[in-house]
């Protein structure tokens, strides 16, 4: 498979860089947490470890593992962690849930640990965050690791898209390894194909167009009916429609904002008018797209793998199909993937490590997809395989397909405050209190600030 980047990711030049994020509570949140973070752990740049056990050395110990679990999530992930200690009988792993549906509490949740001397060996970081830990010299470089423990991780490395190793290399800010990419989420469209029948629409394929979607959408569209909810959110929101434009919010060495482009403007102004035409509800407040679909009162939405547990436990799994976004220039979907770094503090490396290299295994890779894992897994064979695809929606299989056509969500080192620039303008945009252009204009230079 060819492997070179989209011309705009092309990382040719230096620069000084999911799954699914939520909302203004998220970013907010997160910018108070990452400050009161990175200041209790010091914020100096890691370095190698200059020595490192030899292969084979027997592991043991205690680890600690900081996630993000949800309520819903929370059987799942300790199947998992109980399949590590099954075959690393002499490490005891203490695995720390924060059950929030977003990121801004799981790193309020670090930030007191840390500040109060409980520094986790290992964390669960998305695409996100990865710059912003790796710049500021919180996890340790696994490259001697790596190195030494080449011929285990070989068939990983084989089953795994090439894309999501070069990927990996984003994430690192000096040209050493932090992260080895794990589960991943893209965005694709899901949709009722109940609504769909009844309006006497074809399905989509994934040759669609956005006048495709409109046109579809605005046919869906009935009283206490919406054909697609558009949310003001970066991921989930507005990176799949730049990104089926060609357009981004940043340049290809994430140096220089680029929203104002014409296609990132014309992008932005379709998500507008889906609003203020009544297809999408206004964003904001409690609104469930995964209860209003079951309902019958929501036609589409934009999800990753994340919408399957919501999806199952309403009984809906046999009504709902997921397709390729719809494109207008060319397919897009933005990736985020979440890696286990080991922070630089750890007292146990080894033994984290073990962890590191146990979740890249088929064995856990498998188990966690068959325990109904919310993202998708790094390996083909599974993503692939009955252990993912059974019990899921008819086209579940695309989402390890939009590793072909995606591209890493731009996450520079202040993606947080970039973050939270995005999702206020959205808000005001696509609820008409200010214009496309003048909301435009000012998260520009919002952009560009977060960057300097």
């Amino acid at each position: 498979m060819d492997t070179k980047l989209p011309s705009y990711l092309d990382q040719t030049s230096s620069f000084g860089r999911r799954r699914f994020l939520k909302g203004v509570g998220y970013t907010a949140g997160l910018t108070a947490a990452s400050s009161s973070l990175l200041a209790a752990c010091g914020g100096t740049q890691s370095s190698t470890s200059k020595t490192i056990a030899p292969k084979g050395t027997k592991v043991s110990g205690t680890i600690t593992l900081a996630y993000l679990g949800t309520a819903a999530q929370q059987k799942s992930w300790q199947a998992l962690f109980a399949l590590f200690q099954k075959q690393y009988p002499d490490v005891k792993l203490i695995a720390q849930a924060n059950n929030s549906n977003n990121w801004a509490s799981f790193f309020n949740t670090i930030s007191t640990q840390i500040a109060g001397g409980k520094v986790p060996d290992l964390i669960q970081v998305a695409t996100e965050g990865q710059r912003l830990f790796a710049s500021r010299g919180l996890v340790e470089p696994i490259d001697a690791y790596i190195s030494r423990d080449q011929d285990e991780l070989t068939d990983f490395f084989n089953d795994i898209d090439p894309r999501l190793k070069e990927w990996a290399k984003l994430s690192s800010t000096d040209g050493k390894t932090y992260y080895l990419p794990g589960e991943f989420n893209p965005m694709c469209l899901w949709y009722s194909t109940d609504l769909y029948r009844k309006a006497g629409l074809n399905e989509p394929d994934d040759t669609w167009t956005w006048d495709d979607f409109l046109a579809n959408a605005k046919k869906l569209t009935s009283p206490g009916v919406y054909g697609m909810q558009v949310p003001a959110a970066y991921f989930a929101g507005i990176m799949p429609w730049l990104l089926t434009n060609g357009a981004s919010p940043l340049n290809g060495s994430w140096t220089q904002s680029t929203i104002t482009s014409a296609a990132a403007m014309e992008s932005i102004q379709f998500m507008r008018d889906l609003v203020a035409q009544k297809i999408s509800p206004l964003p904001g407040g409690t609104y469930d797209p995964f209860g209003a679909m079951a309902q019958g009162k929501l036609a589409m939405f934009g999800g990753g793998r994340w919408p399957i547990v919501n999806i199952r436990e309403l009984g809906f799994t046999n009504k709902v199909k997921i397709v390729a976004w719809p494109r207008k220039t060319q397919q897009g979907s933005p990736i985020g993937f979440n890696a286990y770094p080991i922070m630089q503090a750890s007292p146990n490396k080894e033994a984290a490590w073990a962890f590191v290299k146990f979740i890249t295994s088929k064995e856990a890779s498998q188990y966690f997809a068959e325990q109904g894992g919310t993202i998708v897994p790094p390996r083909r064979s599974i993503a692939t395989s009955d252990a993912f695809l059974a019990n899921a929606p008819v086209g579940s299989d695309k989402l390890y397909a939009a590793l072909s056509y995606g591209s890493p969500v731009p996450a520079p080192n202040k993606e947080n405050i970039m973050e939270l620039a995005i999702v206020n303008s959205l808000t005001q945009i696509l609820a008409g209190n200010v214009s496309v252009s003048q909301g435009v204009t000012q998260l520009n230079q919002q952009i560009q600030a977060s960057l300097a």
